[in-house]
């Protein structure tokens, strides 16, 4: 796969106290990714970029509201979210050590 492409399929990771929870009982982390990335993609990037081992990848779509900008309708735009579930005793650190 192309290395510069995997560096751009990760968008963000997401942190909220659902995928909190998650991480801590399933040993998984939730990322936000491209629209068109792939589970083979998703797995390769977070190897490449975080140095650990991928058991498994759940990918889920994620339909944008509907919404209203004063008289006008709008729609917030679609996501993507990547469930990456890490292999025993692996772990990603988002906080890092300032140092």
């Amino acid at each position: 796969m192309n290395q510069e492409r995997l560096m751009k399929v990760l968008l963000s990771p997401i942190v909220s106290e659902k995928s909190t929870q998650i991480g801590e009982q399933n040993n998984q982390v939730a990322f936000r990714v491209l629209q068109d990335a792939t589970k083979p993609e998703i797995k390769a990037a977070v190897e490449l970029l975080f140095k650990v081992q991928v058991q498994s990848v759940a990918v889920l779509n994620v339909k944008g509201k509907p919404i209203r900008y004063g008289r006008f309708n709008g729609r917030r735009s679609h996501a993507r979210k990547a469930y990456v579930s890490l292999a025993a005793g692996q772990e990603i650190n988002f906080a890092g050590e300032a140092a």
